[in-house]
């Protein structure tokens, strides 16, 4: 179901300053990647809380609009606190980004100057969103993004058998130790149903023999993203996007992608090497500066590709 949001003002200082907090990842690059115009037409695909949003229409005022799609409505109504000054230049849409199409017709919106994708994870959703997306926090193990969804992390966790766990947590979460983890969830689970996160992560980490732990990360990162991904079809969600946005765009328009795991930007990659509607305008991934990760540790692993969308002209012109 796809509806407008209409936005809200601030409810108080705090929320203000509580939205502020959010920084947004790459930012320099990802102005410079969508190439701002006057009377430009932009979506940001996922929203969040509103930071590239935000830096997009206060730093380019003859931006014309921004078009910003998110499906989680908590995230969405703070950003809309923080946008509200903006006005009619930012338009909010209760909507997954694969139905983008959809979304640009009901707002009577042809194409579009440029794209931006962000698939972090935000601090929101680790740090307030009580979802359990965090290892560190003790809380209801949900996940979902879209909290109209009827199956959550813990129903996976519970219910599917140790193949299927096995192979969910080594194809999403790239982790090598995902048998002996789906075998320890299944042993714990017939005692006692796993039903928060620090729950679930303690198992994981017992799982792991101790010597194998990974220095730089908590032994169950790599299966919470697994688990959040498959259970919000983040791949697949991307792989639909990748196919239908080049058609949204006017020629010219560019299209902005973080990924921020390696499964992501391969598909970023692929796409937009082998779609001929598409030039890509970055050979490899931008990354972010050593300053910016020092002052944002959660930006390390960010990488930002650009397309440009050629237009039928100029894919006609390149066959000739």
């Amino acid at each position: 179901m796809i509806s407008t949001a209409a936005i809200s003002p601030p409810n108080s200082e705090l929320a203000v300053r509580k939205e502020a907090m959010h920084v947004p990842v790459m930012l320099s690059e990802v102005l410079d990647g969508l190439s701002l115009r006057s009377g430009g037409i932009y979506v940001d695909a996922t929203l969040g809380l509103g930071g590239h949003t935000e830096a997009i229409l206060s730093r380019c005022p003859e931006v014309k609009m921004v078009l910003a799609l998110d499906y989680d409505t908590e995230a969405m109504k703070k950003a809309g606190s923080r946008l509200a000054a903006f006005g009619s230049r930012v338009r909010l849409v209760y909507s997954n980004f694969i139905h983008l199409r959809d979304v640009l017709l009901s707002n009577r919106i042809e194409q579009v100057d440029g794209i931006l994708m962000d698939l972090g994870i935000s601090s929101f959703h680790l740090e307030n969103s009580g979802r359990g997306f965090s290892f560190s926090r003790d809380e209801p193990l949900d996940m979902r993004m879209d909290q109209s969804g009827a199956v959550t992390a813990a129903d996976i966790v519970n219910k599917l058998s140790v193949e299927r766990l096995t192979e969910l947590i080594h194809t999403y979460g790239e982790e090598r130790w995902a048998k002996r983890i789906a075998k320890r969830i299944y042993e714990r689970r017939k005692a006692e149903v796993i039903l928060s996160s620090r729950d679930l992560a303690e198992v994981i980490a017992d799982s792991i023999p101790r010597k194998y732990h990974p220095r730089r990360i908590h032994p169950a990162t790599r299966t919470f993203q697994a688990l959040r991904i498959a259970l919000n079809r983040e791949l697949d969600n991307l792989k639909e996007a990748l196919d239908s946005f080049p058609s949204c765009l006017r020629p010219g328009g560019r299209m902005c992608v973080i990924s921020f795991h390696s499964m992501e930007d391969r598909l970023v990659k692929i796409a937009f090497r082998e779609d001929k509607r598409l030039k890509p305008l970055t050979k490899k991934p931008l990354v972010p500066s050593l300053e910016e990760i020092n002052s944002n540790p959660r930006a390390r692993s960010a990488k930002l590709r650009v397309a440009q969308y050629r237009g039928q002209n100029t894919a006609l012109t390149q066959l000739l």
